[in-house]
């Protein structure tokens, strides 16, 4: 039997029929005891300090906002701090809107001293610093809660800020809540969702009723069990909890039921007037005046302004306070502190869809020019210029660029879109369009979204009228190349763009810091080296970002020809005259080459200071492009000074960063580092992972850290497949003497290895040239260690040299190459003959074993035991016979530190600060020391700190 519900039905609603069904009965919440459960499980869960992340989501009238509202009052009962948001359409492209207001504050008190003035200026990583801070200190205090309803509203910066934040916090009491309405329009928010469920976030999908939950329903509105033909027609509602409820009400008012025998059976099976048109019959109740009033305050949003909404009829409020109260009676809007809104979503979009589009759009249109007019931000606006302006309005096309400037330094996500929708309303012959144009793909590659950059500015190119404008575009098109880890094409594209004698001053500049860049990263240094040499000797003709270029190209050029101090010389340099305070700082980063020159030299102590400054720069600058970058580096400079465990989670953070911020130039090396992390560990699985990952990337374009990658992906192949493969691999390398130099200037670690590998391979020829490079770099670079230990140890390997090699071992910066230096050592001890030689070849043999067992060099660890046990000696498993699995002595020093700091109520910022790591490493630590002590939050974590108070400290790392 047909009642004539359809689909188009689920727009109609009743507000006060659907609050009465949302709010949860005194003796349940009728309907949803399943996921009421998984609410009130969460609160107390962190009434026992545990924190706890909920993302509810269902299509509209599935109950989801009352779900929320009844969380925050159970929780409020229970003595939490609570904060209780939502998104919606008309705010989505203002940033942080829907946090900070849940919060009680204003997006702008996070930008409070912050320099906003640059247009280019990108703040997302100082607002996320910011806030988690703030919601660190709150959830100190105590339990938390934070509900954040239509999230499928949420601006991409509410969304990052989720995606980052809620993992790092979750060893707080804190409760997050959050939901969205499913079905509506495609949203980034389902990304978000997804990542967190991964995270172990648990979820909540609200599912239209049951049988037996549409009983209970109808047991609670009309007091009885339903009998067999209510049932029947209340099937036609599809389950959802705001139709069945509507429709139970307008049967109550209709007298279409009876109460008999404690059952409800039907009088009339005529459908209720009410659910036939429930938004026109709503509205039809009201005035005129009212009606159209409350179509106006929809176009303007589901809240709206008293003031907006007057401005819009061009009448004093007091005008409209009749038609208001009687709005408010009607139950049809309700007071939301200093706005008025639409009592739930449903109500909202079914009055707008009483407006005819035409009218629609020429309401949006009235609203933007009406905010135009007002003067101050220009974003409210750009939400109804978004979709309802016209091609070739001027005045709309001013809104939409200053929206554009406001938004970008907090939103590159939204600023792309509103720079993309001005684009699309310029007329092909407005003088403005190569400007707007290029603003399009600076926002665009800011926000990561690097293959939308690209092709718009080749398309631009094409319909450029003038060279000079295609020259604009050629730059902005080769810094998206560069940052997509794409060198070579970025350097053509420049190339190209510096062939135009029109392109001059800072454009000109950026273009030539672009190719230069470009070209030190696909070592084609000798190809620059006239441009460099010109801008270095001409001074100021060129700005500095150029100047830093070249400065850079030359350090490579040193490097490559094995001068150590001529290469760190020049990018100082460069480092000293780097831009600071214009759109050039965001694109020139010769502190982190420097960084990079320090690590491969093992000077770590001053590289480690380098990528601290580097990373602050960043944030003050707003460089979220290079977000990802300190953490990568910082996971090489960890790997050298043989913190496997530190390098691995620097270098999952600095990949999980360039996944969020959309930025991939330097996912190979973090991969590599994971690689090499991985096969040192022995877990070649992992290792193969990381290499696909990393083939993945490479095939994709990625080129950047490809030089120093090879050298990892070698020792897994070696892992698994045994030397020949691995000198494959490296045989290019190892047959060209500027590779060689290379790649024994960038990793001294790897001499000893090469020579090894090309002998087990059956190449002493390459092992020799190998060994050659090595001394000669060792003897052109005297007062670097690390490089005359590389020669030494090489040496020692080619030639059986024992003196070289206990030189080597007690000399190496690196802890591996030290174990690695006295393992070959004891080998060829081992190799000679008499007891003395096998005594000394025992000794050594034990040392390595104990540097690498140190380091957690486990796969190096077994093959000593294995070499000690051909010696008749046996030694006990390291990690099994000193460290169990779990427990408070199972915990590494490092991770001890980072417990005691972090029981002592330290954040995870202020633990790294202690410790002169990153947060990223603290993160990774805490995860570690909760899964090996069974706990999940911070005050189970100092109650076990203070039992362990007194016990000494581990020797291990």
């Amino acid at each position: 039997m047909s009642h004539g519900l359809t689909a188009a039905s689920t727009h109609a609603f009743d507000s006060q029929a659907g609050a009465d069904l949302e709010r949860p009965s005194r003796r349940g919440w009728r309907g949803r005891s399943r996921e009421w459960r998984a609410v009130t499980a969460a609160i107390e869960a962190a009434q026992r300090s545990r924190g706890a992340v909920l993302l509810v989501e269902g299509q509209a009238g599935m109950g989801k906002s009352r779900l929320l509202s009844d969380a925050v009052e159970a929780a409020a009962a229970r003595g939490f701090m609570l904060a209780h948001g939502a998104a919606d359409e008309p705010s989505r492209l203002a940033p942080l809107v829907p946090l900070m207001a849940a919060l009680g504050e204003s997006p702008q008190t996070l930008r409070e001293g912050l320099d906003t003035t640059a247009e280019t200026a990108d703040l997302r990583l100082r607002l996320l610093e910011r806030l988690q801070s703030r919601l660190e200190e709150r959830a100190a205090h105590g339990p938390f809660l934070i509900a954040l309803d239509d999230l499928q509203w949420a601006d991409p910066t509410t969304l990052l800020a989720l995606r980052s934040i809620v993992p790092e916090l979750a060893s707080y009491p804190l409760v997050w809540i959050l939901a969205r309405t499913t079905g509506i329009a495609e949203s980034d928010a389902d990304r978000v969702f997804e990542i967190l469920a991964r995270e172990g976030a648990a979820r909540i999908v609200l599912e239209p009723l049951g049988d037996r939950a549409v009983g209970e329903v109808i047991g609670d509105v009309l007091g009885a069990a339903p009998g067999p033909e209510l049932l029947a027609m209340t099937a036609a509602t599809g389950g959802n909890p705001f139709l069945l409820v509507e429709l139970l009400h307008g049967l109550q008012d209709e007298n279409a039921v009876r109460v008999a025998d404690g059952e409800v059976t039907l009088v009339s099976r005529q459908l209720p007037r009410r659910m036939q048109e429930i938004a026109r019959s709503r509205l039809g109740r009201l005035c005129p005046h009212t009606r159209h009033l409350l179509q106006v305050a929809a176009v303007l949003g589901r809240s709206f302004r008293v003031d907006d909404l007057a401005e819009m009829f061009d009448e004093p409020p007091s005008r409209l306070l009749p038609a208001l109260e009687e709005a408010e009676s009607a139950a049809v809007v309700a007071a939301a502190g200093d706005q008025l809104t639409f009592r739930h979503e449903l109500l909202w979009q079914a009055v707008t869809e009483t407006v005819t589009v035409p009218v629609r759009h020429a309401l949006h249109r009235q609203a933007a020019e009406m905010l135009l007019r007002r003067g101050g931000s220009a974003i409210p606006a750009a939400a109804h210029l978004m979709h309802y302006a016209r091609p070739g309005d001027g005045h709309a096309l001013k809104g939409l660029d200053q929206a554009v400037r406001e938004v970008l330094p907090s939103s590159p996500q939204s600023a792309a879109d509103l720079a993309v929708r001005a684009l699309e309303l310029t007329m092909p012959g407005d003088p403005d369009r190569v400007d707007r144009t290029v603003t399009a793909v600076y926002a665009l590659t800011t926000c990561g979204r690097l293959p939308e950059a690209t092709d718009f500015a080749r398309t631009a190119i094409g319909q450029a009228r003038h060279p000079e404008q295609a020259a604009r575009l050629r730059s902005e098109l080769a810094y998206a190349l560069l940052l997509a880890g794409r060198p070579a094409d970025a350097a053509a594209e420049a190339e190209q763009a510096l062939a135009q004698p029109d392109l001059i001053g800072d454009k000109r500049g950026l273009a030539e810091q672009v190719f230069l860049r470009a070209l030190y990263a696909t070592h084609d240094f000798r190809r620059g080296r006239e441009l460099a040499e010109e801008i270095i000797d001409s001074g100021r003709r060129h700005d500095r970002a150029a100047q830093v270029g070249a400065r850079m190209l030359f350090s490579y050029i040193a490097w490559g020809d094995g001068q150590a101090a001529e290469g760190i010389s020049h990018v100082r340099e460069a480092v000293r005259i780097a831009p600071r305070d214009d759109a050039s700082a965001g694109r020139v980063h010769p502190r982190l080459h420097l960084a990079t020159l320090l690590t491969d030299m093992r000077r770590l102590e001053e590289a480690d200071a380098q990528l601290n400054q580097i990373a602050a720069e960043i944030a003050e600058f707003g460089q979220s492009a290079y977000a990802a970058t300190p953490a990568i580096f910082r996971a090489r400079l960890r790997l050298a000074e043989g913190r496997l465990d530190d390098a691995a989670a620097e270098a999952q953070a600095g990949l999980a960063v360039a996944e969020q911020m959309g930025t991939n130039a330097f996912m190979l090396l973090g991969l590599a580092v994971l690689v090499a992390v991985a096969v040192r560990r022995g877990e070649l699985d992992a290792a193969a992972g990381h290499a696909q990952r990393y083939e993945e990337r490479y095939r994709a374009g990625t080129r950047l850290g490809k030089a120093w990658a090879r050298w990892p992906l070698a020792t897994l192949a070696e892992a698994r497949e045994g030397p020949a493969r691995a000198f494959e691999i490296l045989r290019p390398v190892c047959a060209d003497l500027n590779e060689r130099r290379w790649l024994l200037m960038s990793e001294p670690d790897a001499a000893a290895w090469l020579a090894r590998t090309a002998l087990a391979a059956g190449d002493r020829s390459s092992a020799e040239a190998v060994a050659v490079t090595a001394e000669q770099l060792a003897r052109a670079n005297t007062g670097f260690s690390a490089l005359a230990a590389a020669a030494a140890h090489a040496r020692g390997v080619l030639r059986g040299d024992r003196v070289t090699l206990a030189h080597a071992a007690a000399t190496h910066p690196s802890p591996w190459s030290r174990a690695s230096a006295a393992e070959d050592l004891g080998v060829l001890l081992a190799g000679s003959r008499g007891r003395v030689d096998d005594d000394a070849a025992i000794e050594a043999l034990d040392r390595a074993l104990e540097g690498y067992q140190r380091i957690g060099a486990l796969r190096d660890a077994a093959r000593i035991r294995a070499r000690l046990r051909r010696l008749g000696v046996r030694r006990r498993h390291w990690t099994q016979a000193e460290r169990p699995l779990s427990g408070w002595s199972s915990l590494t020093e490092t991770e001890r530190n980072v417990a005691v700091l972090a029981a002592q109520g330290l954040t995870n910022p202020q633990v790294a600060t202690q410790m002169f790591v990153s947060p990223h490493t603290v993160k990774f630590h805490l995860r570690q020391v909760f899964r090996k002590l069974g706990i999940a939050s911070r005050v189970e974590l100092a109650r076990l700190a203070a039992e362990h108070a007194s016990e000494p400290p581990s020797s291990e790392a």
